[in-house]
């Protein structure tokens, strides 16, 4: 598989809270996963190791911290991805906590070596004092090898949601298109959608939401929006931002409704991408787009306000570097509040 490929589809996420039981509950549901995709005997068996060992080291070390377990395609393949996230204290000495076979006391004695050692995909970023972001991939063979793959992605994307405290439904979602046309460069289109309120009813204009965009024949942003508009009508509504990401020229047009932060990361900057008021699906203003370039190193970041807007890059040195669910999860963990639903989608064009 392309460890660069981008999912093609948000995906439903599993969280489960660090607490007594954390491990057993988290190999329980990465098995049932496992199983769900068709990981073999011995890779199932690995994916429960890596779940036991990230939920320890959070029960052990962490002040608070999650599992996130999903299920994600990747072009005509499936597979299991873990996320440990965690607010403190931080690991100080990243390369020994990787060394193979080290252990945290009174842990399995695999180590975060071994977890990388077994996973398809592994990656961690750190925060001295404020937490660690853990992921880890696991991968189902393909349902068909014969099956042709998809063209090589031109960009990374992937995204993180998680529901307001007490309720299941999440009325957060993200969806990435990529395209190829015949008479020009490849692109990407990425939406960000906070359906209004939360619960049953924000995930159902979510879900329509995301319906619209995957079947828009729409390349550009303002009239993939449009589409969307006509389709939530009759729903409670959402904030949403489009993206049309040109990997070639380096440049994002963004046209959105409503709330949604988006934001042109560097390493120390942070430009802004506006959207215009409204509620699509209700009624939204003339459509503007805004453009702005994607130098060399940044990352492109959609978020809903179930983040705080105020964080700024220098919090997170060196993640941008990261892949994109670990920026987005990180992101997420870092700078979300647990009174709303919280979303984030990262897209990263290759240098």
């Amino acid at each position: 598989m392309n460890a660069a490929a981008s999912p093609v589809e948000a995906g439903e996420v599993l969280w489960l809270r660090s607490g007594e039981g954390l491990a057993s509950a988290g190999r329980r549901e990465a098995t049932a996963l496992a199983r769900r995709i068709g990981l073999t005997e011995s890779r199932a068996a690995d994916l429960a190791l890596a779940v036991t060992e990230a939920a320890t080291n959070l029960q052990r070390h962490a002040v608070d911290g999650a599992l996130a377990l999903r299920v994600t395609a990747y072009g005509t393949q499936a597979a299991v991805e873990l996320l440990a996230l965690d607010s403190g204290p931080g690991i100080a000495d990243l390369g020994a906590a990787l060394r193979d076979g080290s252990s945290t006391a009174g842990t399995l004695g695999v180590g975060l070596g071994a977890i990388r050692r077994l996973a398809d995909l592994f990656a961690i970023h750190t925060l001295p004092g404020r937490g660690t972001g853990l992921y880890a991939r696991f991968t189902a063979p393909a349902a068909d090898p014969q099956q042709q793959s998809p063209p090589p992605s031109v960009a990374q994307v992937s995204g993180l949601t998680r529901p307001i405290s007490g309720e299941t439904s999440c009325g957060d979602t993200w969806a990435v298109r990529e395209e190829h046309p015949a008479d020009g460069p490849p692109y990407v289109l990425v939406m960000m959608c906070d359906g209004l309120g939360h619960g049953p009813l924000a995930a159902r204009a979510s879900d329509e939401a995301r319906l619209a965009f995957r079947e828009s024949g729409a390349g550009e942003p303002a009239r993939v929006l449009a589409d969307i508009h006509t389709r939530l009508k009759g729903t409670r509504g959402a904030a949403i931002a489009v993206a049309r990401v040109d990997p070639a020229a380096r440049r994002v047009a963004l046209c959105g409704a409503g709330n949604i932060t988006s934001v042109v990361l560097g390493a120390d900057s942070r430009q802004n991408l506006m959207s215009t008021p409204g509620i699509v699906g209700h009624n939204i203003t003339r459509p503007q787009t805004f453009t702005a370039d994607l130098p060399p190193g940044s990352v492109l970041v959609l978020h809903s306000d179930g983040l705080n807007s105020r964080w700024q890059p220098a919090q997170f040195p060196g993640l941008i570097a990261q892949i994109p669910a670990l920026v987005a999860a990180q992101l997420l963990w870092q700078a979300g509040t647990r009174r709303d639903d919280a979303g984030v989608v990262v897209v990263k064009v290759p240098s």
